[in-house]
């Protein structure tokens, strides 16, 4: 299996670490609102990593972490008038319901940063005590960006390049001994939430986050550290310079990026009037789709996001759905059981069609040209089959189907179709559970009805609901 790592910029040969384990660390997102389609690249796409590792026989210790202190975290606290935590805590719960939509598997662990502050205190200190690092007389702590002999090694730019052309970068505070250097601490402003340190009441800088995370539960080294291609540099850049100093270790030893998402061919934000969140894409279409789509590029190239091109998902996908159900009428119709020796010859032919999987796959992660392969599954069975099949060809040439786009992360099962006398049913419950201030069975009566494709707004004249 080769992968192209970022730090080398060239396809290498995947050896893990440790034989038959993957130590993988994905960076997860910062908690202050729904999650967009831009966020959820990432997560689709490493998750089909993930999955790909495990059908290999990887045992993939998993993590992917929520940024849950941040200054738009604490902004969209103020702006409510409730607490960081609170703002966190919702948007964590609505993240994790989006991801189960779309497919992702649960983390192995999804630390929250607000949870690991004694392990970022303690780096911190390492970092001061071995010099990368240094406490300004306001309680500031910034990294020794120049002390640090690898630095730029990933995004391959050098310091004085940086300081030449990234002003973005290079914080102003007169107690910095160079514009370069970055935070690892801060000191709180008012109405801040903060943590006790050596240095000030303050909170932690967003790098020494992951670093810290990254260490706790995977432990000095790890084999994959991956993300969206804008974290390369500062974020991953500053991650490599905290843990490389602090442990004296290679950090991780394959980096991956995913490219940028575009929308009709330019940057998504909210002042263009492009910035779709998964549920707006919810509310058109299945979010199977919405993978199938994300998939249907390579993870690396830079992706443009229409409604033409999500049109063709939906086609594509549906073509593979229509070869699963022909196939399953045929397992439950068909007279003959056993395969004939010319059935058995079929069933061999369709293994071109896995090695053909494979070999997309173990290509840095080809899933464009592994859905390629699941297409000329599809024809080749709807081809080789009909009324006369045995039931043995139809339900193995399924299971193979069924198999390569699980590893995709795609499901072919449609949704069953819930009847409008049921959703009244349940939303009448629902209001019935609220009333009686049991607002878990409340929750959980949404989020069913959520999973199946139906939307509830409580409003001034009651609930409503619609399809999407």
């Amino acid at each position: 299996m080769k992968v192209y790592n970022t730090l080398s910029r060239k396809k290498e040969e995947f050896i893990p670490l440790e034989e038959g384990k993957v130590k993988m660390y994905v960076c997860g997102p910062t908690v202050y609102n729904l999650i967009h389609i831009g966020n959820a690249r990432p997560m689709i796409v490493f998750d089909t990593v993930r999955r790909y590792m495990e059908y290999k026989g990887y045992e993939v210790n998993f993590v992917s972490n929520f940024t849950d202190v941040d200054d738009k975290i604490i902004k969209k606290a103020i702006e409510e008038g409730i607490s960081a935590q609170e703002v966190s805590k919702r948007y964590i719960a609505e993240c994790k319901q989006d991801m189960e939509n779309l497919n992702v598997k649960p983390a192995t662990a999804h630390p929250l940063a607000t949870e690991e502050i004694g392990g970022m205190l303690e780096m911190i200190s390492v970092l001061i005590e071995k010099g990368y690092a240094y406490p300004a007389a306001d309680g500031t702590v910034y990294y020794r960006t120049r002390k640090f002999q690898g630095y730029g090694k990933l995004s391959h730019k050098n310091l004085d390049d940086l300081q030449a052309g990234h002003r973005d970068i290079q914080v102003t505070g007169e107690e910095k001994e160079d514009p370069l250097d970055f935070v690892l601490w801060k000191p709180k402003k008012e109405g801040e939430p903060y943590w006790e340190s050596p240095w000030c009441q303050g909170r932690p800088g967003w790098h020494i986050e992951c670093s810290v995370m990254s260490k706790k539960y995977l432990g000095e080294e790890i084999d994959i550290h991956a993300g969206g291609e804008d974290l390369i540099f500062p974020h991953h850049e500053n991650e490599i310079a905290q843990s490389e100093a602090c442990n004296g270790k290679t950090f991780a030893k394959y980096w991956l990026h995913n490219g940028f998402l575009n929308i009709d061919n330019k940057k998504m934000s909210k002042s263009l009037g492009n910035f779709f969140t998964v549920r707006d894409i919810q509310e058109k279409y299945d979010l199977q789709v919405l993978r199938f789509f994300m998939l249907s590029a390579h993870y690396r190239s830079p992706l443009n996001f229409s409604a033409e091109l999500m049109e063709a998902a939906k086609n594509g996908l549906d073509r593979i759905r229509n070869g699963a159900k022909n196939l399953t009428y045929l397992a439950a119709h068909t007279k003959t059981g056993k395969m004939t020796e010319a059935e058995a010859a079929i069933w061999e032919g369709s293994h071109a069609f896995v090695e053909k999987f494979e070999a997309a796959m173990d290509d840095d992660f080809n899933t464009a040209d592994g859905i390629s392969a699941v297409f000329e599954l599809v024809k080749y069975a709807n081809t080789n089959t009909d009324e006369a099949s045995s039931q043995e060809l139809a339900q193995k040439l399924l299971g193979r189907m069924k198999q390569l786009c699980d590893i995709l992360g795609v499901i072919l099962e449609e949704k069953e179709e819930i009847l409008d006398d049921e959703i009244e049913g349940l939303i009448a419950e629902r209001q019935a559970a609220r009333k009686a201030k049991d607002f878990a069975r409340a929750d959980e009566i949404r989020d069913t009805l959520q999973a199946q494709g139906i939307l509830l707004e409580d409003t001034r004249e009651g609930v409503k609901w619609k399809r999407i």
